[in-house]
């Protein structure tokens, strides 16, 4: 991993759609079955919008009925840190990219095999590279 990425929230809200700042800096959620890449199937990476890091990759990507983007694996280990998040009278295990902090949105032990784990993510916090 490369060095953590700080910026203050005024650079942050400069550089992101006003919905990818309440989604990454705020821990937002976008309401299901309206992200940009909740039904792609395009082959390519999937980076971090505030960062640029290789978060997931569409190899790992699929169909969950959640609503949201889903994949069984982050790009690496290391792409992806967890934290516990009691928001909402809930217990869920937040992500979030480990090199900006941008919050991701959640795993959960209810995905396919290899894994088992559904990483639900938000589309407002990635940004797909295609395959060339």
């Amino acid at each position: 991993m490369d060095e953590k990425i700080r910026k203050d929230e005024a650079a942050w809200k400069k550089q992101l759609t006003s919905n990818q700042y309440f989604v990454t800096r705020q821990k937002g959620t976008e309401p299901p079955f309206t992200g940009e890449y909740e039904e792609t199937e395009t082959p390519g990476v999937y980076k971090c919008v505030c960062c640029g890091q290789p978060l997931f990759r569409s190899d790992t990507k699929y169909h969950s009925g959640s609503g949201w983007p889903s994949f069984y694996a982050p790009a690496n280990q290391e792409a992806v840190e967890t934290e516990t998040d009691t928001s909402h009278g809930m217990a869920r295990t937040e992500i979030r990219c480990s090199r900006c902090d941008a919050h991701l949105g959640h795993v959960f032990e209810d995905g396919p095999d290899p894994t088992g784990l559904r990483y639900c993510v938000n589309s407002a916090s990635l940004e797909l590279e295609e395959e060339k």
